[in-house]
């Protein structure tokens, strides 16, 4: 097996996918944030003394899209045609889900998997004061789509996506 990352010295090279060809790519990522009640109610009532949390959030998850490259060493830069994100609530956690789009000649998971990681952060500091015992789980792939090996959507997310709904379901 050859190590992709590796030049023929062992030291770590980017990939080069000059000759791949540019098609539409897209990744959906998740994370869990359990926030607790107090806090959970802070940010849904908007009492949260830093702001509007899930505002904040998104723009903070779609920044880390776009410097997924200057964070995770070896990953190309990517020009992103889209980020968007979905907060869903089971009872006191926080689900985000982040989709990301580009054309280009790579992925953009770790692009979609920064981004629901920078914006679960966000979500987490920005609640600290009102609740210590948040916790982030579950930073996952989803869904990919384009590219040489197609699709991959991850086994369990219908039952996954079916529990979430409101606060107080």
């Amino acid at each position: 097996m050859s190590l992709t990352h590796l030049d023929e010295s062992g030291r770590a090279r980017m990939v080069d996918v000059s000759e791949k060809p540019v098609t539409t790519r897209e990744a959906i990522a998740e994370a869990t944030v359990r926030l607790g009640p107090v806090a959970a109610k802070a940010v849904l009532s908007g009492t949260v003394k830093k702001g509007d949390v899930l505002a904040v959030a998104q723009v903070a998850g779609v920044m880390g899209a776009k410097s997924t490259s200057t964070l995770i060493p070896l990953c190309h830069p990517l020009p992103l045609s889209g980020v968007s994100f979905e907060f869903t609530w089971n009872h006191d956690d926080l689900r985000i889900r982040a989709t990301v789009r580009t054309n280009a000649q790579t992925g953009v998971e770790m692009e979609a998997l920064t981004a629901v990681s920078v914006a679960a952060l966000t979500v987490y500091d920005m609640v600290k004061a009102v609740e210590q015992s948040v916790r982030i789980e579950g930073i996952h792939l989803v869904h990919k789509s384009g590219g040489r090996r197609g699709e991959y959507q991850v086994a369990d997310e219908a039952a996954t996506g079916s529990q979430l709904g409101t606060p107080d379901e």
